[in-house]
C-alpha cells in the first residue's frame, strides 16, 4: 500500500501539482526502485478474474399480430383472442462464482422474468444455469452451474470492515465488450434511495461501472468480494464515476438461504415503521447528530412492542454501530440474520437506553388463499391475496396493513388495461367491504350494472365506476 501511495505522489510530482520537498512534508516518497515503478494489479486480477462470467439470460414474450391484440375489451366483444408470436428478448450481466461446486451470485434484474440462462467463463466456456433463489427487493439471485465440474471461487470479504478511501477493483462485462478491470476507490458507505428497490444500503465507488456489469465483483486489494456492482447515476446510459454495490455482508446472508434451500428470502420482522431523522427532528428531540431511525408506529404485540420500543424514540445504533438511516436499520437486522438478537442504542428526549430485540421471522396472521378472478368483471386477470405481516413486507407495504391486496395479475389482463396496480389494497366494491379473497372471488363471479370499486394505494383512498 505505501508503495503504492508512493508511486501516486510521484505522478503528482512529475505534473508539477506539489513539490518534492512538499511531498517528504506529507510523508510521501518518490519511487525509489525499479520495482516500485513496474507495480500493477495485474497479479490480483489473474488471481481473481476467472471467477467472474458473463451471466446470459433468454426471455420468450408473447406479441400479438394484431393491432387490437391485448385490449381486453376489443377480445370480450368478438369474444376471441388474437393470434400472437413468440419473440426472444436477450440481456446481458455479470455474475461471480463463490463456491467451487459453480454457485454464483448476481442480480436479480440480470436474470428476472428468463426462460433460459447460460454464463460464459473468462476462458470462453459456456454452462447452462439453474436458479436458485432470486429476490426482487434485495436485487440478489443465486445461480447454480449444472456441472459436476469445480471452478474456481472468489472469497467473500468482510464488507463492514471497508473505508471510504479504500482502493477496490471491478470486474465485469460492460456493454458485451468482454470482461473488463477498472480500478477506483470507496467513495461512500450506506447509501440509499439508490434503486426502486426496498433495499438501501450500497458501497459507493468510482471505479467505472456500466451496462453489463451489474452482478459484478467489486474487490479489495486482498482480492475479496466486497460488493456485488448493481447500479449507477448517470444521465446519458455511461459511468460517471458514481456506481453502487451491495455489501458483501448482505451476499452472504442471501448465499446460506440458497444453500439451505429457502424458496424466499425472509428477514426479521421488527412490527414497526420508520423515518429518517431529519435536522428538526434532532433538534427537537435532543440529538447530537442528524442520524438513526425514528420509530414512528410499533404494531401491537409485535417484536418491537414486545421489546418495549414506542414511537418517537429513535435507534442510533445496532450492536454498537451507528445507524446512519431506516434503510441501514433493516441492513444491520438482515445481515446479523433470523433466530439471533440485537442490542439497539435507543434515544428518547436525550435519554441513552438499550433495547435487547429478539429476531424473528413475519408471522403469516392469516393464510394468503390467493386466487386468481376471472369472469367479466374489472378485476379479470388479478391475482389477489389476504394480506398478513409476512406478505406485506414482501410487498412493500405499511407493516400492519390488512385486507385483500392484488398481488400480480397478467399486463394484458383486464384489470391491468383498467389501471389496477400491484399492492392496491381492495376495500370495497358496491359498497360491500372485502375482508377476504374468498369474499373477493364472489364479487368478481356477480353481474351488476355497475363496479363502483374502493381501493387504498399507497396511503390514498381512490374511488371508480366502472361499466
Amino acid at each position: 500500500m505505501q508503495s503504492l501511495l508512493r508511486l501516486v505522489t510521484a505522478s503528482v510530482v512529475a505534473v508539477g501539482l506539489i513539490t518534492p520537498g512538499m511531498a517528504l512534508a506529507q510523508d510521501r516518497t518518490v519511487p525509489d526502485s525499479r520495482q516500485e515503478m513496474q507495480l500493477s494489479f495485474s497479479p490480483l486480477v489473474k488471481q481473481t478474474h476467472g471467477s467472474v462470467v458473463n451471466v446470459y439470460a433468454e426471455r420468450k414474450v408473447q406479441r400479438s399480430a394484431s393491432p387490437f391484440g391485448g385490449d381486453p375489451f376489443f377480445e370480450q366483444f368478438f369474444g376471441q383472442q388474437f393470434p400472437t408470436r413468440t419473440q426472444k428478448q436477450e440481456s446481458l450481466g455479470s455474475g461471480v462464482i463463490v463456491e467451487a461446486n459453480g454457485t454464483i451470485v448476481t442480480n436479480n434484474h440480470v436474470v428476472e422474468g428468463a426462460d433460459d440462462i447460460k454464463v460464459a467463463l473468462s476462458d470462453g466456456r459456456e454452462f447452462p444455469c439453474k436458479v436458485l433463489l432470486k429476490d426482487k427487493s434485495v436485487d440478489l439471485a443465486v445461480l447454480k452451474i449444472e456441472t459436476d465440474e469445480r471452478f474456481q471461487p472468489i472469497k467473500l470479504g468482510n464488507s463492514d470492515s471497508a473505508e471510504v478511501g479504500d482502493l477496490v477493483l471491478a470486474i465485469g462485462n460492460p456493454f458485451g465488450v468482454g470482461q473488463t478491470v477498472t480500478s477506483g476507490i470507496v467513495s461512500g458507505l450506506a447509501r440509499n434511495q439508490i434503486t426502486d428497490g426496498d433495499f438501501g444500503f450500497f458501497i459507493q465507488t468510482d471505479a467505472s461501472i456500466n451496462p453489463g456489469n451489474s452482478g459484478g465483483a467489486l474487490m479489495n486489494m486482498k482480492g475479496e468480494l466486497i460488493g456485488l456492482n448493481t447500479a449507477i447515476f448517470s444521465r446519458g446510459g455511461g459511468s460517471n464515476g458514481v456506481g453502487f454495490a451491495i455489501p458483501a455482508n448482505l451476499v452472504k446472508v442471501f448465499l446460506a438461504a440458497a444453500e439451505n434451500g429457502d424458496k424466499s428470502f425472509e428477514r426479521p420482522y421488527v412490527g414497526a415503521s420508520f423515518d429518517p431523522v431529519t435536522s428538526d427532528v434532532a433538534e427537537a428531540l435532543g440529538l447530537e447528530h442528524v442520524l438513526g431511525a425514528l420509530v414512528v408506529k410499533v404494531v401491537p404485540g409485535g417484536p418491537a412492542d414486545k421489546a418495549g420500543l414506542k414511537s418517537g424514540e429513535v435507534i442510533t445504533a445496532v450492536d454498537g454501530v451507528t445507524v446512519e438511516h431506516p434503510d441501514a436499520l433493516a441492513y444491520r437486522l438482515t445481515t446479523t440474520g433470523i433466530g439471533k438478537s440485537v442490542d439497539l442504542t435507543v434515544m428518547d428526549n436525550g435519554r441513552k437506553t438499550s433495547v435487547e430485540l429478539p429476531l424473528a421471522g413475519a408471522p403469516e396472521t392469516v393464510p394468503a388463499d390467493a386466487r386468481t378472478l376471472s369472469g367479466r368483471s374489472p378485476f379479470a386477470g388479478a391475482k389477489v391475496a389476504n394480506l398478513s405481516p409476512k406478505l406485506a413486507i414482501a410487498m412493500r407495504l405499511p407493516v400492519d396493513s390488512t385486507g385483500v391486496v392484488i398481488e400480480d395479475f397478467d399486463d394484458n389482463s383486464t384489470a391491468a388495461q383498467l389501471g389496477f396496480a400491484k399492492g392496491d389494497i381492495i376495500l370495497s366494491v358496491n359498497g360491500q367491504d372485502v375482508g377476504s379473497t374468498k369474499d373477493m372471488a364472489a364479487i368478481a363471479a356477480s353481474s351488476p350494472r355497475y363496479w363502483r370499486v374502493a381501493v387504498s394505494r399507497g396511503g390514498q383512498v381512490i374511488q371508480q365506476i366502472f361499466r
